[in-house]
């Protein structure tokens, strides 16, 4: 059973907070982990996004204490499942992977909803409110298939 979820994006302070997030508030009674990294190293330490806080608060979610990290090798033993929200960070983990049993834990979120369409979560950061509140949208969407699965 998967235990240990690990949500990726680029920067750590749109997308996976809000996945985080997302699953945390569906999965609070399972004793399911769930965290955030970032591929990169810009926002290490940083809230999430105010956008993404703000989208998240509208729904009930509190994000705010979240802080960006970066993803790195030992995420493969820490975590069961790791979702990338797009094809390039998709990419950018596999690069790390050790060996074929950290490929198998790497999937794209929307994987969940479009199974092997590999369709990337666009990155809002550079677009208004609507694109975080489209990207709330597909990940409450995704993650409502994950907590199907993990129940």
């Amino acid at each position: 059973m998967y235990r240990r979820i690990l949500m990726v994006c680029l920067g750590n302070i749109c997308r996976s907070p809000l996945a985080e997030g997302i699953l945390k508030s569906k999965v609070n009674s399972l004793n399911i982990l769930v965290d955030s990294a970032g591929t990169s190293n810009y926002h290490i330490g940083e809230p999430p996004d105010r956008r993404s806080v703000e989208i998240a608060n509208k729904y009930g979610i509190d994000i705010a204490n979240q802080r960006g990290r970066q993803f790195s090798v030992k995420d493969f033993d820490s975590f069961d499942l790791i979702f990338a929200m797009d094809n390039s960070n998709y990419k950018s983990i596999l690069r790390l992977a050790r060996n074929e049993e950290d490929v198998k834990k790497v999937n794209l979120i929307l994987n969940l909803l479009y199974p092997e369409k590999n369709i990337d979560v666009p990155d809002p950061y550079y677009g208004g409110v609507q694109g975080f509140e489209n990207v709330y949208k597909m990940l409450n969407e995704a993650c409502e298939v994950l907590l199907k699965k993990l129940s």
